[in-house]
């Protein structure tokens, strides 16, 4: 039963539970920048470049061919669109996330200098009294 309940502190731990929204958060945040390269940046990109489709590059290595039984042998083919692809997506994805972080960390800083707020009225007259007996 050792191991449950240690498993249990691990799991009811803030850092974990906020590693995983961060992750799930993470990955839905990765879809949706990946659609806005693929459904709004790209096409216009490609268009500019004579209507190139980056995913539709390829170096074609060796033909399909059919063998001796009739079997259709698929194509050899270098991709490198979708490197490019990826390329370009891991790059927006990374500024985006950049921003993000660096728009968050200035908001943290903007909270941590602030400056403390002042005595409350009744701790001015606390330290009235103190100061008034400590002068007697």
């Amino acid at each position: 039963m050792g191991l449950f309940k240690e498993f249990k502190e691990f799991i009811s731990k803030g850092n974990v539970v906020d590693l995983a929204v961060g992750v799930i958060i993470g990955a839905a945040f990765g879809k949706i920048v990946s659609s806005v390269v693929e459904d709004v940046i790209m096409p216009p990109i490609g268009l500019i470049l004579g209507g190139v489709n980056f995913t539709a590059l390829k170096i074609v290595m060796k033909e399909a061919s059919t063998d001796p039984t009739g079997k259709v042998i698929e194509a050899v083919t270098l991709n490198y669109g979708n490197f490019i692809q990826t390329g370009i997506d891991f790059v927006i994805i990374a500024a985006a996330i950049f921003l993000f972080v660096k728009m968050f960390n200035s908001m943290k800083r903007e909270e941590a200098a602030a400056p403390p707020p002042g005595p409350t009225n009744e701790e001015k007259l606390l330290t009235e009294i103190r100061d008034l007996l400590s002068k007697k």
